[in-house]
């Protein structure tokens, strides 16, 4: 393995564990958290790349940054709204 590719894992692995503290550290608000989670599922998804899975990586990147992001921000405007349907 080079000695780039090393670097580049640790500080990925490092850049996902402050992210991965910025969503559960107590007191944050809503919207930091989620979008800490999101850069999580991000950063997950370049580390899928670098270790030559980009069927995981897109699929990463599509549903854990995308979609669940885009999902709980879409709650989270329904919630605070008060709005519901059944």
């Amino acid at each position: 393995m080079s000695t780039i590719f090393i670097i580049m894992s640790l500080l990925l692995c490092g850049a996902m564990i402050v992210a991965g503290l910025m969503a559960v550290w107590p007191g944050r608000n809503l919207p930091i958290v989620i979008l800490a989670s999101g850069l999580v599922s991000l950063l997950a998804s370049v580390q899928f790349l670098l270790l030559a899975a980009p069927d995981v990586a897109m699929t990463e990147a599509a549903i854990g940054s995308g979609l669940t992001t885009f999902l709980f921000f879409f709650v989270l405007n329904r919630v605070r709204k008060g709005t519901h349907h059944g």
